[in-house]
């Protein structure tokens, strides 16, 4: 079947756009067939065609679709990604962006949405694709084919597309990759199922954290993994999987004593294992630090629970090529901030196809997405340059990155996300859960406020949240992953 290819995860919107003013989910039964992108008189210039001659499509494509949304003066999602903190807290993000909650400050460029994507009604498009053939498509494994076929070798794991295959205990790679999965909290609400994708994310640490004396120690290794944990997030104490401080040579639950078995750890000065000459930075990773994010279908299996499809949209992918201090981190901010005053247009520096681009605070990012065929793609470099609308010059993010700061904390969260085992806790300084304080403030389940789903499940005939109903929910999974028939829906909308 045909699709059109569009940056990233534009399809979280477009579907939440289109899925949500469809009251008549019984058209969507008819077998599949071929269907063509439909562009209006004056819009017949596809936007792959501007990367096949080489042409800017979109110079502001550092803006995401959901910066467009009107907030009506009460309705703020932008708080999210936009936040400021006291210069007495010494974080290494001094972007201090919390004015964007309440002004539009766009270039003059920026000030039209380009995401034309966002404005397609697709109901008619899907209405021939069956429920029996989008559960065929999603349930084949599109990423084991790319790692024969130009996916870069550290964006590679054995079996990824079966979590259950390519994880062992606490979440590291069978394929003794160095890969670890931990289970986390999706970010809001871009990142919820209900919204138009599962995902995932992994990361992996320098062979030096994952060896002691030149030997690989997973007691090492989980210990390295936990302390960055504690770094980034600025705790002192945390619970790990049983670890032997014998084997890693070193006090780490502060009792003065080598045990045989631990179950907590205290933050350090600096690391353990080989890299024990390398200092704990605050809220940044050692460099070297590789992450790596799939983006996938929604599963629907047999009892209608939602999991993570084989099949991916995009695997996404980050290194810590250079270290910056915070000092040097402050420059590159006081760089953006001048570029801003001067109405300059952001520059994304590509490094090719095998590395991606460069963000310009000390990582590199790259990603494949699916084409037309169904089959992983290099991105291109305007592709990539969307990336750093999240990942460069954002206030909520610890070190350019979201996930790993929203792990479950310590032991528990080492493993292969389940949104079963999540809670809605409260984000710090706030009194309740974090998704039920994110859908009180934008006044519904997405940036746009068009997810009708959400809208019918969680708030009152009033518009009002119903705290009592989102307070009942056993775990996160009830709050954001949508219904087999939505999920279905939205799964045909974006193939």
């Amino acid at each position: 079947m045909k699709k059109t290819s569009i940056s990233l995860s534009l399809v979280t919107l477009l579907s939440t756009l289109l899925i949500s003013a469809c009251n008549d989910e019984s058209a969507l039964q008819n077998s599949a067939q071929d269907t063509d992108y439909p562009y209006s008189e004056g819009d017949d210039i596809p936007a792959l065609a501007y990367m096949e001659h080489n042409e800017v499509y979109n110079p502001e494509s550092v803006i995401p679709p959901q910066c467009y949304t009107k907030t009506n003066g009460k309705n703020n999602p932008c708080y999210a990604c936009h936040q400021s903190y006291d210069n007495s807290e010494n974080r290494p993000n001094q972007m201090g962006d919390g004015t964007l909650q309440g002004n539009y400050e766009f270039s003059d460029v920026g000030l039209t949405n380009s995401w034309k994507n966002l404005f397609v009604d697709r109901r008619e498009l899907i209405a021939d694709i069956s429920d029996e053939a989008i559960l065929e498509y999603i349930g084949e494994d599109n990423y084991t084919a790319s790692t024969v076929n130009g996916l870069p070798a550290e964006m590679q794991i054995k079996q990824l597309s079966y979590p259950t295959k390519a994880f062992g205990e606490h979440g590291i790679a069978n394929d003794g990759s160095g890969w670890v999965a931990y289970n986390y909290k999706p970010f809001p609400s871009t990142f919820w199922p209900t919204n138009g994708s599962t995902g995932d994310a992994m990361i992996r640490l320098p062979e030096a954290f994952q060896q002691r004396k030149g030997e690989y120690s997973e007691d090492v290794y989980l210990a390295n993994l936990t302390l960055l944990e504690m770094t980034l997030k600025d705790v002192n104490t945390l619970a790990v999987p049983q670890l032997n401080e014998q084997t890693i040579g070193m006090d780490l639950n502060g009792d003065g004593v080598l045990s045989e078995a631990i179950s907590h750890i205290q933050r350090q000065s600096h690391y353990v294992g080989d890299a024990s000459g390398i200092e704990l930075s605050y809220q940044l990773y050692p460099q070297g630090t590789e992450l790596l994010h799939t983006v996938r279908y929604i599963g629907v299996d047999d009892e209608g629970q939602i999991y993570n499809a084989p099949r991916m949209k995009e695997v996404r992918y980050m290194q810590k090529a250079l270290f910056r201090s915070k000092e040097s981190l402050a420059s590159a901010y006081y760089a953006e901030a001048k570029d801003k005053a001067f109405e300059k247009l952001p520059q994304t520096r590509y490094l090719g196809e095998e590395q991606g681009i460069d963000n310009g605070f000390g990582w590199t990012l790259n990603a494949y997405i699916e084409d037309e065929q169904g089959q992983l793609r290099p991105q291109h470099e305007q592709e990539l340059a969307f990336c750093n609308g999240c990942h460069k010059t954002v206030g909520s993010t610890f070190d350019q990155t979201f996930s790993f700061a929203r792990k479950v904390p310590g032991a528990k969260g080492w493993g292969y996300i389940n949104l079963h085992e999540i809670d809605d806790v409260p984000n710090i300084n706030e009194q309740e859960g974090e998704f039920l304080t994110y859908m009180k403030r934008v006044g519904g389940g997405d940036e746009f406020r068009q997810n009708a789903e959400m809208l019918a499940r969680w708030f009152n005939a009033d518009g009002e949240l119903n705290e009592a109903k989102v307070k009942q929910a056993n775990s996160v999974y009830e709050l954001i992953t949508p219904s087999p028939e939505r999920a279905l829906a939205l799964n045909k909308a974006y193939q």
